[in-house]
């Protein structure tokens, strides 16, 4: 943060007097870290955040919205309603890291299939930068005035919670009071201690389906009298990859990726079906659509030309929005973060393929909604690499090895909660920055 600079000097002055204990949020990272939940499982987590939560009485706390989730409001006189997000979902990865507080946990995913389990995406951070935040905000009442909300949203990487949590009833039978503004943030595989947004896109959308194939299953030693699944999936993942690389513009952002092929359970039995697990990545609404409509065409090609008796199913299993900045907000963000964290902060980072759900919780009701990134990659590792050219080489999320640095991440995360929040609050006159 650029303490030269006094609007910087006077907002580090105002969350330095709001002082909390930070070694018991570095504590409560840790346990977070070390216990995760797999998306829609996530009780004894949300029992941490209610249980935190309760430590603050000015909080009305909501619990089981939507599966687990958890929403914290304080209100504080007239103004704006703010909400702030963080999600609460681990992933079935087994960790790697090798930190002392790594997790060990297994537990059976919503099928009975026992998983490894991770925060492999941060989401420990999130919750315990959230919960921070808000007893930073609770400290510094007197300094501004209108309501603000806590959110805590479970199955983020399904890319239903949120959806889940409007639906049921979230704004209406749980009383939530509809927000004004939408914040959230997400801690990347950045530097630590920097900040990034953008006007516009900063995330694309993501659309993720099963496809089984059906051939005729036999003994591996007469292929002649079946139709194979195995073969008919292969040729299928192939030429999926030529749909990026052959059919999209170059310059319009868009990923495909095959995340899962399953075929049989034994090597000497072909098997009766295949299913492939694939995943998009778009900005553009015609992207999208030609990407979904150029993959069932590929599927029932291949089959065809395989000769299946049986046509292709396909199972659409998530869909996250675009994620797009407010313009008004990110002028308000940019001039507040700017000043704040100085060069540390870059108000125009590249749209990523990474994708959220966090928007829901904002276009469900017609709101504007604003999101950033900050970094979690110790600043010595991080320098190194990029010296070396070496940034592909640092585990990023969704990796088995991420591991953000605790500090200063935590602070950073708090601080970038703090200070959005305080930019569109109305400011007690005889308090204003």
């Amino acid at each position: 943060m650029d303490l030269s600079n006094p609007v910087a000097s006077s907002l580090t002055e105002l969350l330095c007097a709001a002082s909390i204990n930070i070694e018991k949020y570095e504590a409560l990272y840790k346990f977070f870290h070390e216990h995760p939940e797999l998306s829609n499982l996530e009780a004894q987590t949300a029992k941490t955040i209610a249980d935190q939560l309760s430590r603050f009485p000015a909080f009305n706390i909501t619990t089981n919205i939507g599966g687990h989730g958890v929403v914290g409001v304080l209100k504080n006189g007239p103004g704006k309603t703010i909400l702030l997000r963080a999600d609460m979902d681990a992933l079935p990865i087994l960790e790697a890291t090798g930190l002392p507080y790594s997790s060990k946990v297994t537990m059976p995913d919503v099928e009975g299939v026992m998983r490894p389990v991770m925060h492999a995406c941060g989401h420990d951070m999130h919750m315990t930068c959230l919960l921070a935040a808000a007893e930073m905000l609770l400290k510094l009442m007197q300094r501004w005035s209108g309501t603000l909300i806590v959110l805590f949203q479970p199955a983020e990487e399904r890319g239903t919670g949120a959806k889940a949590m409007v639906d049921d009833g979230l704004y209406g039978k749980h009383k939530i009071p509809v927000p004004d503004l939408v914040l959230g943030q997400h801690v990347m595989a950045m530097r630590a201690g920097s900040v990034g947004s953008k006007m516009g896109t900063i995330m694309a959308g993501a659309d993720s389906m099963k496809i089984t194939l059906f051939g005729i299953g036999g003994h591996g030693s007469q292929p002649h009298r079946t139709i194979d699944p195995a073969v008919m999936a292969a040729h299928v993942v192939v030429r999926l990859q030529t749909l990026i690389s052959r059919e999209i513009n170059p310059s319009d952002i868009s990923v495909l990726t095959v995340g899962s092929l399953q075929a049989g359970h034994t090597e000497n039995v072909i098997a009766d079906s295949a299913e492939i697990g694939v995943d998009i990545r778009s900005v553009r609404p015609e992207t999208r659509e030609k990407l979904l409509a150029s993959i069932r065409r590929i599927v029932k090609a291949e089959c065809e030309a395989s000769g299946a008796m049986v046509a292709p199913v396909f199972r659409m299993t998530r869909h996250l929005p675009n994620t797009v900045n407010d313009e008004s907000m990110m002028k308000t963000l940019v001039k507040s973060f700017g000043e704040y964290f100085g060069d540390d902060f870059d108000a125009n980072i590249p749209t990523t393929t990474i994708s959220e759900d966090f928007s829901v919780l904002a276009t469900s009701q017609g709101r504007p909604c604003a999101f950033w990134h900050w970094g979690g990659i110790e600043e010595r590792l991080w320098d190194q690499k990029l010296k070396e050219g070496k940034i592909d080489d640092i585990p990023a999320n969704h990796t088995a090895r991420f591991a953000p640095v605790i500090q200063p991440t935590l602070r950073t995360g708090i601080h970038a909660l703090c200070v959005a929040a305080l930019s569109f609050f109305d400011q007690k006159v005889e308090h204003r920055l």
